[in-house]
């Protein structure tokens, strides 16, 4: 039987979306010209933890969407703008598989399970992602090297490091906002 997102879970979604699109266009941390590391996937892994996976999708396919309307998006090719639009922002929702266990080691105060239940999600969300812009990158930026084995290891490089150093930056943000605020966890107002 499948679950239906309450209203909460939907304006949480919205706003998250949103959210998530205003940290995006922010500054962020350029290590070179092709790398670009920032923690704007924070607003879609919080309301992956609270939610689950579904509203985690549909956080990152609005933030996608988003970046598609307002022309912050590079699209070369139909296929290529949503398989890195609407597909990779979306499975950024895939950190909602570790939901009840984070939220119950928040609940319970385990410091060190917290920590690595946080790590892992983040790497789960941030992979999922950054495995689609690896595929469109080799396959639609193949420009950029001379033969097909040269882009497979661009697009390697290029989303790896950018993937690592989103993925970090982010758990370090959840780590901080959530040690001090672990009722974001929690899906009632109060």
């Amino acid at each position: 039987m499948r679950k239906k997102l309450s209203l909460q879970a939907l304006i949480e979604t919205a706003i998250m979306a949103g959210l998530a699109y205003v940290l995006d266009i922010l500054p962020s941390v350029n290590p070179t010209p092709n790398i670009s590391i920032s923690f704007a996937m924070v607003p879609i892994f919080l309301l992956a933890f609270r939610w689950g996976i579904t509203a985690g999708f549909a956080g990152g396919f609005l933030w996608g969407l988003l970046q598609v309307i307002t022309g912050d998006a590079y699209i070369l090719t139909p296929l290529q703008g949503f398989i890195e639009y609407f597909v990779a922002f979306s499975c950024i929702g895939f950190a909602g598989v570790l939901k009840g266990a984070v939220q119950k080691n928040f609940r319970e105060g385990n410091w060190k399970g917290r920590a690595w239940l946080l790590f892992a999600a983040v790497f789960i969300g941030s992979f999922a992602r950054y495995f689609w812009h690896f595929i469109a990158g080799f396959i639609f930026w193949a420009e950029a090297s001379s033969t097909l084995w040269g882009a497979i290891v661009y697009s390697f490089v290029i989303n790896g490091m950018t993937m690592l150093g989103s993925a970090l930056f982010c758990y370090i943000v959840l780590i901080l906002v959530l040690g001090t605020a672990p009722r974001l966890l929690t899906q009632s107002v109060k």
